[in-house]
């Protein structure tokens, strides 16, 4: 197996899907974006600045009250051009983009992504039980984005530095459960754990990874923080 390699922690002047962004800043980057026919959408709360002519509204949201009830945004917000907008996680860390083509879709940790372009769709779903236990055993929230006919993008911020590797078929990695950021579709994700012991009779607990196996892409994280509630 390949060892995971460094995403590219800035871009400019980079055009894809209608729209033009660059990516700045060494402790706390920032995702700006050039909007012109394209528009996207985002949680509000990541919004840094933007265009005075830069419109924002109400982007649709189904299944918002379980979002809500869970402690996370449930408020989606959208742009459109011409101008300019910028995005920032507080948090010092990595943002990169994610191009999909057609027919391509990404399974994103909660609390990572910034922005996507109008056209890709969005959905989320739970993932419960001990499948991550920094979370209390509660489990914890997957957002789903896919294109259909056209391109688009999809921008991440990861804590730390932000790391790649493509699975071959069958191919598989163990990441500690708050490391990961993203999978493609393709990829399967399992939970695994392993008793620890301190001699005979005798337990010292156990821990917990996460299983991805290929085909297909994993991102995973250099260092992993707890998001608080609602934030």
């Amino acid at each position: 197996m390949a060892v995971p390699a460094q995403l590219p922690t800035t871009a400019r002047d980079e055009t894809f899907a209608g729209v033009t962004y660059h990516i700045e800043g060494e402790l706390v980057p920032v995702l700006q974006i050039e909007l012109s026919n394209v528009g996207v959408f985002f949680e509000h709360h990541v919004l840094l600045w933007k265009d005075p002519n830069v419109p924002v509204v109400l982007h649709p949201l189904k299944g918002g009250l379980k979002r809500m009830l869970a402690g996370m945004p449930f408020l989606l917000t959208g742009a459109t051009g011409p101008g300019r907008i910028a995005f920032s996680r507080d948090g010092a860390g990595h943002v990169f983009a994610l191009r999909l083509k057609p027919g391509h879709g990404v399974d994103v940790r909660e609390h990572q992504w910034l922005c996507a372009t109008d056209g890709v769709d969005y959905s989320f779903s739970r993932v419960k039980g001990a499948a991550n236990i920094l979370m209390g055993g509660t489990g914890f929230f997957i957002d789903n984005f896919a294109t259909r006919d056209r391109e688009g993008i999809v921008w991440l911020h990861g804590y730390g530095n932000v790391f790649e590797i493509d699975l071959a078929a069958g191919e598989s990695i163990d990441i500690e459960p708050g490391g990961w950021i993203y999978k493609d579709h393709s990829v399967r994700m399992e939970t695994m754990f392993q008793k620890l012991t301190s001699g005979l009779l005798g337990s010292a607990g156990a821990i917990s990874w996460n299983r991805f196996t290929g085909p297909g892409r994993v991102a995973l994280q250099s260092m992993y923080v707890h998001v608080a509630e609602g934030k």
